[in-house]
């Protein structure tokens, strides 16, 4: 199942930040964002995943189809690892959350309330949600703030057994995950910042 994007326009608070994207993630790619801060990264990860409308383009891809990790950790903090990532997996209609536990290195605090987990732990246990949706596409913001090099190396292997397996990955990142990918470098779609949206991209993203 492949990514589509045409001729995407993508606004922040009615403002279009991005223009005239085009771009086709397939099964088995890695494509990683590359841009200064600010430069739009989130919020085309966001319209992607369907939390804000586009400006004008098209998505072509089913909602049910991605799994998208932000910054937030999207943990219950009064819940174990081990309630979390079931918690998870029942609302995506799967079981077996070991194999997620045991890629991320999460065995040993497996019984440990997540109120009482490191950053860096509570990092790997947001970043293991991936692995029991089931879903083939992930789009990844910043996916190894927190995480120590051991770690990032965790989540490097996540991603390459995912795309072995025939899933595909979106990830704005600045460092060197050790995958074969293609970049993308946002700056050239920048914007003409004086362009007003109006419509369906005006509104104020933060209460999404």
């Amino acid at each position: 199942m492949d990514l589509v994007v045409r001729d995407l326009t993508v606004a922040r608070g009615g403002v279009p930040v991005l223009e005239h994207l085009d771009f086709t993630l397939g099964a088995g790619q890695v494509l990683v964002l590359r841009g200064p801060n600010g430069s739009g990264k989130t919020t085309l990860l966001r319209t992607l995943a369907g939390l804000q409308p586009p400006m004008a383009g098209e998505v072509g891809l089913p909602p049910e189809a991605i799994a998208y990790a932000a910054h937030a950790d999207g943990l219950k903090a009064q819940l174990s690892v081990t309630e979390n990532l079931a918690f998870w997996a029942s609302v995506h209609g799967t079981r077996d959350i070991v194999p997620a536990l045991k890629q991320m290195n999460l065995e040993s605090l497996a019984d440990r309330m997540a109120a009482n987990l490191s950053a860096g732990q509570k990092r790997r246990l947001g970043l293991a949600r991936l692995l029991v949706t089931g879903r083939p596409i992930w789009l990844l913001d910043e996916p190894t703030v927190s995480l120590d090099t051991a770690s990032v190396a965790l989540f490097a292997e996540a991603v390459g057994a995912h795309v072995a397996g025939g899933g595909a990955a979106l990830i704005a990142t600045h460092i060197d995950l050790g995958l074969e990918a293609e970049i993308l470098d946002v700056t050239p779609f920048k914007a003409d910042p004086s362009v007003v949206a109006t419509g369906a991209g005006a509104f104020d993203e933060a209460f999404l």
